[in-house]
């Protein structure tokens, strides 16, 4: 089991002073930046050295695979090494203003002879990717059994199920897995054999950790069995797996226009027909949505929603400098609480993948190992995406719960 260390940095993010920093007795000279400059374009040079090695350990049938994750990670370590500095300014913070959040109380409730169609446009993607370790269990956490002796997934599938027998609509039920939990949920689906469902998976990508000192990976091959070499880069993930997969082009090909987004264990995120009549009635439909309740003391640390420069943000207790972590906290200041229950247009998700404008902050992981290794994780949030999708389409906020 790996432990969360936070007390020690990397050489590189020792090396990001402020602009003002004084270095031995002097403010910041040319020598320096071209000093940090040369540093980081080495990073990046042995990194990518290094990663070409690891696609070369794969299988000749998985080397496009391990190819196209690899260079996804790439561009993530290119980011942290360029992108100085805290993610966001505290003083560029803005509560959000009245309004901005829509009631959900405010929807309307289709007609039932709608429901179908509006059904038939939907897929439901489930997050799960996680182990139950933090809930003390082995294996993936949604082969938890939480009542009656049925698990996380086995209520889930029961939920999708009843829902397209009630309606008589086909709504398909999609898995983000990670190599963590895939071989142990591919044996549980067989049970699902004889259900009349439609239940896809993919994984998640599969990125290296990386040695905190030489920012290298600390694996030497892909196909080694040492999992502690590797990690699932967080939920953020689903963005572009899901079109490695190849799942968003079947889907848009076979009419589908949304897609719900949530946790495996959260079984209260289950598909709301007034949200999905709103989302379809809108004369310019919203691309990304998100439910939200309100913030209670128990969930203090959890993503609160923000205005910041103009566009919704999501603001993580990571992202957080120390001396504002309190002010975070408070449930007086920042009232609203990210459920990460996630309605999101099929062919916007396309757009911001196909045009490279999906931007998330980086979320920097570091952990010690068993064997006393100091790594970093890079790892994105899927609600983070939430400022890539702008304009005339627009974000919403569905307030679930509260006044």
């Amino acid at each position: 089991m790996s432990t969360i260390n936070c007390s020690n940095k990397s050489f590189f993010e020792q090396l990001q002073w402020p602009e003002t920093a004084f270095v031995r007795g002097h403010r910041r000279t040319g020598s320096d930046v071209q000093f940090i400059e040369r540093t980081r374009q080495d990073a990046q040079q042995s990194m990518n050295k290094e990663l070409q090695k690891l696609i070369l350990t794969a299988p000749t049938s998985q080397q496009d695979l391990a190819r196209t994750e690899l260079d996804g990670f790439e561009q993530l370590f290119g980011r942290y090494l360029q992108e100085t500095g805290p993610s966001v300014l505290w003083d560029k913070i803005k509560l959000l203003p009245e309004g901005r959040a829509k009631p959900y109380n405010d929807l309307a409730r289709p007609e039932t002879a709608k429901v179908k169609d509006l059904l038939d446009k939907l897929v439901v993607l489930k997050l799960n990717g996680g182990l139950g370790t933090s809930m003390g269990c082995k294996g993936p956490k949604s082969t938890i059994s939480v009542r009656n002796e049925l698990t996380f997934l086995d209520l889930t599938v029961q939920q999708i199920e009843h829902l397209n027998r009630t309606h008589g609509t086909d709504v398909p039920l999609v898995l983000m897995n990670s190599f963590n939990t895939d071989e142990d949920t591919l044996k549980v689906l067989q049970r699902y054999g004889k259900l009349q469902l439609q239940i896809h998976t993919f994984n998640q990508s599969r990125y290296p950790r990386i040695n905190r000192e030489s920012l290298l990976p600390i694996g030497n091959s892909f196909t080694s069995d040492n999992t502690e070499s590797w990690y699932p880069p967080g939920h953020g993930d689903v963005y572009q797996s899901l079109v490695n997969s190849g799942l968003l082009k079947q889907f848009l090909e076979s009419g589908k226009k949304y897609v719900f987004i949530s946790n495996i264990d959260n079984l209260g995120a289950t598909v709301d027909l007034n949200i999905l009549n709103f989302l379809m009635e809108q004369e310019q439909p919203p691309e990304f949505v998100m439910e939200v309740t309100d913030k209670t003391r128990a969930d203090v640390k959890g993503g609160t929603l923000v205005e910041y420069e103009g566009k919704l943000r999501l603001l993580e207790i990571a992202q957080v400098p120390k001396e504002h972590v309190d002010e975070f906290k408070s449930v007086s200041k920042f009232k609203i609480f990210n459920t990460n229950n996630l309605w999101i247009s099929l062919d916007a998700i396309k757009r911001v993948t196909d045009d490279k404008s999906l931007h998330m902050e980086i979320i920097v992981n570091p952990k010690t190992l068993d064997n006393g290794v100091n790594v970093i994780q890079l790892e994105t949030a899927v609600g983070a995406a939430i400022k890539s999708f702008e304009g005339a389409m627009g974000q919403y906020m569905i307030y679930v719960y509260g006044d």
